[in-house]
């Protein structure tokens, strides 16, 4: 059989309903046969794929079987709030709001994060600066593993970034993970106290290329967009009418208190590229044929194919289950 020939349109979804049915087949096969729970918790942040994975889940199993969940905390945005319960009203859901915040103090999230972010910064004072970690752009390109950078923001509106050394970067990154552990954490109380099932938001490359905290945001009963390329959650968000505000929202991490996008925090690049290079590397498209497409040299799409196959190397051990095969 002939492979499909490359192009920008590969990703394309048109057969869009049966897409949908199918998922929402699996889905109660999945929660309602296999795992034998009655309906699921989404926690909804006012993000695109929190809100399609909503929107699927009201499909498959009705409003009346759902519960949707705003975790706010210290650094969220005011904006997640605003837009999860317009998203909630929308489709009917009963909404609720558990702040965070307390948890993440008595676990020390914000003094550990802030204590490493001084030892690169002095000068950064937490109580009126912003602080957010970001990878330049360039390294993508040039076959180089990522290196982070401290970005402050001063209360006076400058700026100061520097390079973290991977002691202040660790430390930040097992500070900041406090905050996915702790909601996951809220997600299934509310799961348990309603013999509900915790359905998770990731798309495709959040599972596959490691954007997501283990026993955090990956905790889940079931994935139902996981393996949806991100330009098609937003297809699929169109097609279930989606708030616009929430379609058009820039996608975010919403995790430190200086406002960052996923692009700059880990991806690299943005989603309508990176989704069609994806599917190239993965699918065992040549560089030369994506690169053709796309309107890059076949070097830039080589290296990024390296870049792919790093991350997903180096981040299977978040996909991976605890490991039982020892022996006495």
């Amino acid at each position: 059989m002939n492979r499909q020939l490359f192009s920008k349109d590969i990703l394309h979804i048109t057969n869009i309903d049966e897409v949908i049915d199918a998922i929402c087949e699996q889905l109660r096969e999945d929660v309602n046969k296999k795992f034998r729970r009655y309906g699921g918790v989404i926690g909804i942040s006012g993000g695109i794929d929190s809100s399609v994975t909503l929107a699927i889940a009201v499909r498959a199993f009705g409003a009346d079987r759902l519960l949707g969940l705003m975790l706010p905390e210290t650094d969220s945005s005011p904006d997640s709030e605003s837009l999860a319960r317009e998203l909630a009203d929308k489709f009917g859901v009963q909404c609720i709001v558990e702040n965070i915040s307390g948890a993440l103090d008595g676990f020390g999230c914000y003094v550990r994060r802030d204590e490493a972010v001084q030892r690169v910064i002095p000068e950064y004072d937490p109580s009126v600066d912003k602080m957010k970690v970001v990878i330049p752009q360039e390294f993508v390109n040039k076959n180089l593993p990522p290196v982070h950078y401290v970005s402050v923001t001063f209360a006076d509106g400058s700026e100061k970034s520097a390079r973290l050394p991977m002691k202040e970067y660790l430390q930040i990154v097992a500070a900041s993970n406090f905050k996915q552990r702790s909601r996951a954490n809220m997600l299934y109380y509310h799961a348990e106290a309603l013999n509900y099932a915790v359905i998770g938001t990731p798309n495709k490359h959040e599972v596959q290329q490691g954007f997501f905290v283990k026993y955090g945001d990956g905790a889940a009963d079931v994935m139902p967009i996981g393996n949806l390329y991100k330009t098609q959650v937003y297809q699929i968000a169109k097609h279930l009418g989606v708030p616009q505000g929430i379609i058009d929202r820039t996608p975010t991490t919403d995790t430190y208190s200086a406002e960052q996008t996923q692009e700059e925090f880990f991806y690299q690049m943005p989603f309508e590229i990176m989704d069609l290079l994806w599917y190239g590397w993965e699918n065992g498209y040549s560089p030369e044929e994506v690169a053709l497409v796309m309107e890059m040299t076949r070097v830039e799409v080589a290296n990024i194919f390296k870049n792919f196959a790093r991350k997903k190397k180096t981040t299977e051990y978040l996909r991976t289950a605890p490991l039982h095969h020892y022996y006495i």
